[in-house]
C-alpha cells in the first residue's frame, strides 16, 4: 500500500498593498506629463483628492518614491521631480557590495571600458575652454599630491569634465554613478597603496595626449589609470585580506 505524503498546499497570491498601486499610479503620471527634473507635482493633498486615497497611504508612496531618488519633498514648497538619482542610488547600494573586492573590480573594468570607448568621442568634442578647465583641475591635483594628499573631488571633477562636451547625459550620470559607487566603498574599505602623485602623472598623461588629439595615447593613459586601481584591488582580494 502506497504511503500518503502530505499535500502541498497552494499559497495566497497577495495583491499589491495600497501605496505600491499609488507609486505605480504617480510614476505613471510622471510619464504621461513628460515631466523633467525640477518639475513640481501635484501636492500631497491634491494627490489624495485625485486618486481617491487618505493622506496616510499618499504620505507613505510619497516616502517611497523619495528613498529610490525619483521624487523629493521640499518643506514648503511641495513636491518635486528629482534633479539627481545617484546620491540615492549609491547610499542604499546593497551593503556587500562595498566590501566585495571582486565586484569592485568588475564595476571599475566596466567604467574603464566606457570611459576608453567614449574618449575617441571627447576629444573630438573638446575646446579650448574646456582644455582650460582641465588644466585648472589637474594644478589643483598637482598641489594635493605633492603633500601629499588624496584627492577625490578634483578626480570626479576630472573625469566629468573630460565627457561634458560629447553631449550624452547618461553617460556622464552613469560614469558618476561608478564614481561615487567606488568611493563610497573606499570610505569603508583600506584598499592600502595609494600613491597620489602616480595617479597626478596618471591624469597628466590623460590631459596631454586630449590636448594633442591623440586617441591611441588618451586610451594607453587611462588604461594606465585604472589598471594602478584594479592592481591593489587584485592583490587584497588574492590575498585574502578583508578590506
Amino acid at each position: 500500500m502506497a504511503q500518503s505524503r502530505e499535500q502541498v498546499k497552494f499559497q495566497p497570491i497577495l495583491r499589491p498593498k495600497l501605496h505600491q498601486l499609488l507609486q505605480e499610479a504617480i510614476h505613471d503620471y510622471i510619464l504621461r506629463n513628460s515631466l523633467r527634473p525640477g518639475d513640481p507635482l501635484p501636492s500631497e493633498g491634491e494627490l489624495a483628492r485625485q486618486l481617491g486615497a487618505g493622506r496616510n497611504s499618499i504620505r507613505e508612496a510619497v516616502k517611497a518614491l523619495e528613498s529610490i531618488g525619483l521624487i523629493e519633498v521640499r518643506r514648503g514648497s511641495g513636491l518635486f521631480l528629482r534633479e539627481s538619482f545617484l546620491e540615492p542610488l549609491v547610499e542604499n547600494l546593497p551593503y556587500g557590495l562595498l566590501f566585495d573586492l571582486e565586484e569592485l573590480e568588475e564595476l571599475l573594468e566596466v567604467r574603464r571600458v566606457l570611459e576608453t570607448g567614449m574618449i575617441s568621442q571627447a576629444i573630438a568634442a573638446m575646446t579650448d575652454e574646456r582644455i582650460a578647465e582641465l588644466e585648472q583641475v589637474l594644478s589643483a591635483i598637482a598641489r594635493k599630491a605633492a603633500l601629499p594628499s588624496e584627492f577625490p573631488e578634483e578626480d570626479r571633477a576630472f573625469h566629468r569634465l573630460l565627457h561634458q562636451n560629447v553631449g550624452n547625459r547618461v553617460l556622464l550620470k552613469i560614469l558618476d554613478a561608478f564614481w561615487l559607487t567606488f568611493h563610497k566603498a573606499v570610505e569603508y574599505a583600506d584598499l592600502g597603496g595609494s600613491e597620489p602623485l602616480s595617479t597626478y602623472l596618471d591624469h597628466a598623461s590623460i590631459l596631454e595626449a586630449v590636448r594633442k588629439h591623440d586617441i591611441v595615447a588618451a586610451r594607453e593613459a587611462l588604461d594606465r589609470h585604472y589598471a594602478g586601481i584594479q592592481v591593489r584591488l587584485a592583490r587584497l582580494r588574492l590575498k585574502g585580506v578583508p578590506p
